[in-house]
């Protein structure tokens, strides 16, 4: 697959990235891409939620009266949970979600996810950014020249760049990551996928080598 590199201003530079049959071009598995945001979302989620029980609630351990010959209902003591105050039936407890998924099944997904992108032709190939100093209005400039300004947008570089960070972590919609911590959800959140020149050829790279 054929990508052309665009420049900062939006035009062809002349370059093309090939970017591998045997990860854009796959078929998409839904359930596996399901699967790889299910753990991610559930990763970020601290579940610390806890309520009291009526073991741990303040309050008087004596039966309220008799068991019988009151004419009323049978009560034992303050925490019931019938009573303000009172405990929780079933709340919820402190427990972790997450969900284990093997190597394969998460590198499935993400081929899957950028095998989307590539079908809807999300994928932007862009020469490598340099940037002498952060300035957020020349990289607003770049997203402008590339017709990206509305729309939700993931930068993908090989290493960190911290001029290029800098640039874009306040324009909102947009995001960045570095190519080794690039994963399903993050592609499937974005609606286009810029792959910086030196970050699309890993692709190619990491095939060769396999």
């Amino acid at each position: 697959m054929q990508v052309d590199v665009l420049n900062i201003e939006g035009k062809k530079t002349g370059r093309t990235v090939e970017l591998p049959e045997e990860i854009f071009g796959i078929e998409p598995n839904d359930h596996v891409i399901y699967l790889a945001v299910k753990q991610y979302q559930g990763a970020q989620r601290q579940g610390t939620h806890k309520v009291k029980t009526r073991m741990e609630v303040h309050g008087s351990s004596k039966k309220l009266h008799k068991q019988k010959g009151t004419g009323g209902a049978r009560k034992g003591n303050l925490r019931n949970p019938l009573y303000k105050g009172g405990g929780t039936i079933f709340g919820p407890k402190p427990h972790k979600y997450d969900i284990k998924l093997n190597r394969k099944v998460k590198d499935l997904a993400k081929m899957s996810a950028l095998a989307y992108k590539a079908k809807e032709n999300a994928i932007v190939v862009l020469e490598d950014v340099k940037m002498e100093k952060p300035k957020t209005s020349v990289f607003t400039g770049m997203l402008k020249n590339l017709e990206l300004s509305n729309k939700k947008t993931l930068f993908v570089i090989p290493e960190y760049n911290d001029n290029l960070y800098l640039s874009l972590r306040n324009v909102p919609a947009v995001s960045g990551t570095l190519l080794s911590d690039l994963n399903t959800y993050d592609i499937i959140n974005a609606n286009v996928l810029v792959l910086t020149e030196s970050a699309a050829k890993i692709f190619s790279e990491d095939i060769a080598e396999a």
